[in-house]
């Protein structure tokens, strides 16, 4: 059975922690410790409440989010904060959290792997943030019709199209998550396409105006890639279980 501290030196490498800057509330690596020992993992998109739950039934010891629980930053240890951090203790269940190095991860991160699952080959990195490019860019995409076909395939619950570009695409970007900080960058960058999580309603006119195709697929859907991929193989390194924890989130 591997030790805590051996779990997280594993994920703080693959993912290349201490080497990508991210939102200061971020606060990647491991949010909570356990007593130190390790019998199953667990990949959930968000910290919460209803996951921590999920994790603590499920037997989960090493619970692997996107989302950690410190984004409102300092607060009291009262109500839902307090009612999160007991059902981790009474579990015995560690938190490690890891938001942008699992975005541009080029092998495990959400981004790679949507292109990976429609079928397309990543061709460069784009869109800095504090010098990490985080947006994946595909320089010969599929015509419109089926890159929707493959976006409906991948993302059941639904998606929005909104189809004010070419076509057949020029260039391709997968972004998951929110792009709305950043959706003003991609026409110079020569992007006519962007697959998305979540964008503001401003980007209505903004796609019309610069003539550009938006998949709008779902913030949590396009986040559940990276958690599950990093939890599948510290799993595999260390020979225990693993398990994702699903909330049926919807947004």
């Amino acid at each position: 059975m591997p030790t805590l501290e051996e779990l997280v030196a594993y994920c703080d490498k693959r993912v290349r922690r201490r080497e990508i800057a991210d939102f200061p509330n971020a606060l990647n690596g491991l949010q909570v410790a356990n007593s130190g020992r390790v019998a199953k993992i667990g990949a959930a998109v968000d910290a919460g409440a209803v996951p921590f739950k999920l994790a603590a039934a499920a037997g989960v010891q090493f619970l692997i989010v996107h989302h950690g629980i410190f984004w409102d930053g300092v607060q009291p240890l009262t109500g839902a904060r307090r009612t999160r951090l007991k059902i981790l203790f009474d579990a015995d269940c560690a938190l490690y959290s890891s938001h942008l190095p699992l975005d541009a991860h080029p092998q495990i991160g959400n981004n790679a792997l949507i292109a990976r699952a429609l079928g397309l080959r990543v061709s460069d990195w784009i869109t800095r943030y504090q010098n990490t490019p985080i947006t994946a860019l595909v320089a010969k995409p599929p015509t419109r019709a089926k890159l929707r076909a493959r976006l409906e395939k991948l993302f059941p619950r639904g998606i929005v199209a909104l189809e004010f570009g070419p076509e057949q695409p020029r260039k391709l970007a997968i972004l998951s998550g929110s792009s709305s900080s950043v959706l003003a960058q991609f026409p110079d960058e020569g992007v006519d396409t962007l697959v998305t999580g979540e964008l503001k309603q401003s980007a209505f006119n903004f796609a019309q105006e610069a003539g550009m195709n938006l998949y709008i697929c779902g913030h949590y859907a396009t986040e559940v890639f990276g958690v599950r991929a990093l939890a599948e193989e510290c799993a595999a390194r260390f020979g225990l279980p693993w398990e994702f924890l699903d909330t049926g989130c919807p947004l």
